[in-house]
């Protein structure tokens, strides 16, 4: 299936649990009262399968700043990874928030690049990107 049979929206306060279940399994650190209060606040947009589904196959956790958002993380379904469901929820982010800025590792740092984000290292070894 393709990222154009997936919708993005912000997530609904009865996704909790599936958001969660998202960023578990792509290990990714989650604290569930700050999560809690981004998605009442619309900063977690989940991408849902199917055009009748509504099955959370992707989610991206951004915190709101004075200028535009930081994303706390970008997780897909390991099934549905390599289908451009990152790139989809990325973009949407995107349109919302403008700068937007992320920490990441290495790994990913061709993701953010493709997507035209200024990459930077930090003194951690870490990366930050910004997109203006």
């Amino acid at each position: 299936m393709s990222s154009a049979t997936v919708a993005v929206r912000p997530a609904r306060a009865s996704e909790r649990v599936d958001v969660l279940s998202v960023l578990d399994a792509a290990m990714l650190e989650t604290d569930a009262e700050a999560l809690a209060d981004h998605i009442d606040a619309g900063s977690v947009l989940v991408a849902v399968a199917g055009e009748r589904s509504e099955r959370v196959v992707g989610v991206v956790e951004a915190r709101e700043t004075e200028s535009g958002a930081h994303i706390e993380g970008v997780a897909v379904r390991q099934k549905r990874r390599n289908q451009g469901i990152g790139t989809a929820l990325m973009e949407a982010a995107a349109e919302r928030w403008r700068p937007l800025t992320a920490d990441f590792d290495a790994d990913v740092r061709p993701f953010y690049e493709t997507l035209g984000f200024d990459v930077v290292e930090t003194d951690d070894g870490r990366y930050r990107g910004r997109l203006h």
